[in-house]
């Protein structure tokens, strides 16, 4: 006889009359008394522990990048203070500007609101260009050797907005679309009566693209490919920073046709267009700029 499923389960894989996976994960992944650990900060945590690890092997392997294992640990301080005072400074200005007028305030609020991709990056470029004064390197240097370790945290990033259910698609009848509790329902991962419809197939029309799984998939772990492949030999320089612009923005320009734009922002043209679209394109027109000089640059040296 199977065993007969838990109906308080913070992940809900069980049989139905729905045609569509259930998304209802307590974003809390430990407490300690008032403390609490959330996924996503875990997952932050595994990102930068991939990079100390993945650097710290890369140095040891590639002689010809001239760097040490002690530079590593350097390198990823001054990278966590850009990702995380980059991160939220670009969700502030970007995406919630109107709510910092009216107060401040929102600005260190990091339980409303969170990160943004494109502040984390400026926050880190700004971190690169710091360390690479400081060190010596040049910022090329450093932003090449650094470039390639990044995609998987990016993924990992994205796999926290996945468990804590937030970052939604675009509703989808696709047979791998999933129901989003906290997309019906605020914190709808704790409703006992939001579970029941879902189980009963109420919700199924409500269904939507994993569009967090998306991008973890390609400017996550396809990026991390493309970028280990192209830079297994010596390349020009801010040639594998640019590769990493064109390929993060092309990625991220196609997941968000699948990705719900912000509710406060919405779709800027017809029902297409969005925020993250015209955030990237810079980026896919200053890495093809990079590329070209770097190549170029090379061959009248």
């Amino acid at each position: 006889m199977l065993p007969q499923p838990d109906p308080k389960m913070d992940f809900d894989l069980v049989l139905s009359s729905s045609v569509h996976l259930y998304i209802a994960i307590d974003p809390v992944a430990l407490s300690i008394g008032p403390f609490s650990v959330h996924w996503y900060g875990i997952t932050y945590l595994l990102a930068f522990l991939f990079f100390w690890a993945a650097g710290s092997w890369l140095v040891r392997r590639r002689e010809w990048l001239g760097w040490k294992s002690q530079d590593i640990g350097d390198m990823l301080f001054y990278g966590m203070l850009g990702v995380v005072i980059g991160g939220r400074l670009g969700y502030v200005l970007f995406y919630a500007f109107d709510s910092f007028l009216q107060d401040p305030l929102f600005l260190f609020r990091i339980t409303q609101g969170g990160m943004s991709f494109h502040g984390g990056l400026l926050g880190v470029i700004a971190a690169m260009w710091w360390y690479g004064r400081t060190s010596g390197r040049g910022f090329w240097a450093v932003s090449d050797f650094a470039a390639p370790l990044v995609p998987i945290g990016l993924a990992l990033g994205r796999v926290g907005n996945f468990i804590g259910g937030e970052l939604w698609g675009r509703y989808s009848d696709a047979p791998w679309a999933m129901v989003f509790a906290n997309a019906v329902q605020p914190d709808g991962w704790a409703s006992d009566e939001l579970r029941a419809a879902w189980q009963s197939g109420a919700l199924d029309h409500l269904a939507r693209h994993p569009s967090q799984l998306y991008q973890a998939l390609g400017e996550g772990l396809g990026l991390f490919i493309l970028l280990a492949i192209f830079s297994r030999v010596p390349r020009p320089a801010a040639a594998v920073s640019g590769l990493f612009l064109i390929g993060y923005g092309v990625f991220r320009f196609v997941a968000e046709f699948f990705r719900e734009p912000d509710a406060h922002i919405g779709y800027l043209v017809g029902d297409w267009l969005t925020m993250g679209m015209v955030l990237t394109l810079p980026m896919v027109l200053a890495g093809t700029v990079m590329m070209v000089a770097a190549y170029r640059y090379r061959d009248r040296a």
